[in-house]
């Protein structure tokens, strides 16, 4: 059986929600879900947060992660790329590839992540990373750029058809965005200085609460209230 190194990447800023990886949600900190889950995975044998904090730092290690060094301050800025804390990640962190697993989806299911996991496993070596992605409810094909007040579709044309936008909705592919359940990313693509790559394979799940506004906290409180999910009753354990 393979195990994995988990990555939980929590700096101290953001500007949506203020403190937002550690804001309380339920009787726990954001964070102390995606340490939870991590921990119920078969898969993951470490759990290691990417923090450039002290209070998330000890928070974290509270809840059962490492936090073996602290992120520099350059790499948790706003303007921050996900390749430039997992550079720094791979330089202290001697494995080959690690599950990113982010603070703000916290009510995963472990048996999905560790899904995601073998199957990664079992994935031609060619590829570049795994991300799980959830198909979007509204098409892209449906929606518009605004330049000046005016609306430009996103793409040139859709089959040859210059206003597509008005086309039924079932004439357009399916499209998927990442969700957050589970990325996997490998050390050879973050030294080309491109976190993903250019093959990137598709893990299907469902969609996820991903907390980035204060609505969406809300939601989210609102759901571990009601649902009393599997991580909910891990850390209500703890």
């Amino acid at each position: 059986m393979k195990y994995i190194t988990a990555v939980i990447p929590a700096r101290g800023g953001s500007r949506g929600i203020p403190r937002k990886n550690i804001v309380k949600v339920g009787n726990h900190p954001l964070i102390a879900y995606s340490i939870a889950a991590c921990k119920m995975s078969k898969r993951i044998n470490r759990i290691i947060v990417s923090t450039d904090d002290e209070e998330i730092a000890s928070i974290a290690r509270t809840h059962g992660a490492e936090v073996p060094f602290m992120r520099p301050p350059e790499y948790a800025t706003a303007a921050s790329r996900d390749v430039d804390f997992l550079q720094h990640f791979f330089e202290n962190i001697d494995v080959d590839e690690v599950a990113l697993i982010r603070p703000t989806t916290p009510l995963r299911d472990p048996a999905v992540m560790d899904a995601a996991i073998d199957l990664y496993f079992k994935c031609d070596s060619s590829i570049t990373s795994l991300r799980s992605v959830a198909l979007v409810e509204q098409s892209p094909y449906k929606t518009f750029e605004i330049r000046d007040n005016i609306c430009y579709t996103l793409f040139e044309s859709y089959k040859g058809i210059k206003n597509y936008s008005n086309l039924p909705r079932q004439e357009f592919p399916p499209c998927y965005q990442g969700n957050g359940h589970l990325d996997i990313v490998k050390k050879n693509t973050i030294q080309t200085g491109d976190a993903f790559g250019d093959k990137i394979y598709g893990f299907i799940v469902d969609r996820l609460v991903d907390v980035d506004v204060p609505f969406d906290l809300e939601v989210l409180r609102l759901q571990i209230n009601t649902h009393n999910d599997l991580i909910t009753k891990f850390l209500e354990t703890q």
